[in-house]
């Protein structure tokens, strides 16, 4: 029986986003080992792809085999041990999720909360760093569930002079912003594909500093992770290709394409798109009564956090987030946590980041509230 075809959607939420015809043909090419030299060669260009994009040297840069929070795991797994202090920013969601995982391998968490909607403060998780003087400091440079852009280099200086490792997580900036993790002095750094690269969910990009790898390197204990041990994935990673498991390699040549078009078309121009679609989105819907939950300065340009209308809430957003699906086939994405059911959150990432789509949810929206 043949499968029943899937409707067309235009993506707008916090991912995936929509992808490439170029992405989905490279995804189809025929299949070959993940020792093959032919495909060898495209892994070796995609790491090198991906330090450009991550502003990096880290000979340790990879595309983890998992969705963005693998990418989370393997950060945490690797660097801590059980007993080690860690400083981590909760401004959202994912800041919350980094707390359950740092826990879970045995860590002794100390929290630095932001009020949703606003960055982490540079001199409270200054003064925590000093107060605790961590193994590690992790924080969510792009926060997903509020629309949040955090500065890194003040929290990062501070991490560095208290002589602890520094985690960031840029799973919703890859690809939409300009990313400096040299500069800034991050020492490890996790992704996703399936939001600003426009590739299929399923793989992490990931990249390490040689702190890192040393830290790695002298554990008293094992990683507690088999999959995720990045000595063992060295192996296969670096430049002896020692087997460690089956790399998904179908999802490795989609992200290859991927990354060709967002070198084609260049980061600065790729973030200046991407600016101008948030901008266009907020100026459209402020007639409509939504208005951002971020303030200008600090607001993602892909993806939009804006509280709803008074109205809207008490009528019920979720049916409203229906109908734009059923009769449109355009995804907006919800609230999360103590944001449910006060803010949409509309995500113009990659090749949805277009005046295009902006301008075909404002038709839809317009038509639903009039």
């Amino acid at each position: 029986m043949a499968p029943a075809p899937l409707p067309r959607r235009l993506l707008l939420g916090p991912g995936p986003s929509n992808v490439h015809p170029r992405v989905r043909e490279a995804m189809a090419q025929p299949l070959v080992g993940h020792l093959d030299p032919a495909f060898l060669g495209v892994l070796e260009a995609v790491q090198a792809s991906l330090r450009h994009l991550f502003g990096t040297h880290n000979a340790m840069t990879l595309p983890l085999s998992g969705t963005g929070s693998a990418g989370m795991e393997a950060c945490f797994v690797n660097l801590l041990e059980p007993g080690d202090t860690v400083v981590i920013g909760v401004a959202g969601v994912f800041g919350e999720r980094m707390n359950e995982v740092a826990a879970r391998a045995g860590a002794r968490v100390t929290r630095v909360e932001a009020v949703p909607g606003t960055p982490l403060e540079d001199a409270a998780m200054a003064e925590a760093i000093a107060r605790v003087r961590p193994r590690a400091v992790a924080l969510v440079h792009a926060e997903t569930s509020t629309g949040v852009l955090q500065p890194v280099e003040g929290i990062a200086a501070a991490a560095r002079e208290a002589g602890a490792l520094v985690v960031l997580d840029c799973v919703t900036s890859l690809g939409g912003l300009p990313l400096a993790l040299d500069d800034w002095g991050v020492d490890a750094a996790y992704s996703g594909t399936q939001k600003c690269l426009s590739v299929p969910p399923g793989l992490a990009p990931a990249s390490f500093s040689e702190r890192a790898i040393e830290r790695v390197r002298t554990r008293d204990t094992p990683v507690q992770s088999w999959y995720l041990d990045l000595g063992l994935l060295a192996g296969y990673y670096g430049e002896q290709r020692v087997y460690h498991h089956t790399a998904p390699i179908s999802a490795i040549l989609g992200l290859a394409e991927g990354l060709r078009l967002v070198e084609e078309e260049g980061m600065e121009i790729r973030a200046k798109r991407h600016l101008e679609s948030a901008k266009a989105l907020v100026e459209g819907v402020l007639p409509l009564g939504f208005t951002p939950l971020v303030e200008e300065a600090h607001r993602l340009p892909m993806l939009t956090s804006l509280r709803l209308p008074d109205a809207l809430i008490r009528s019920g957003e979720a049916a409203l987030r229906h109908r734009l699906l059923e009769r449109y086939g355009i995804e907006i994405g919800a609230g999360l946590g103590a944001l449910a059911g006060r803010i949409w959150r509309i995500g113009l990432m990659g090749e949805n980041a277009r005046l295009t789509n902006v301008e075909a949810l404002l038709i839809a929206l317009r038509r639903e509230l009039r």
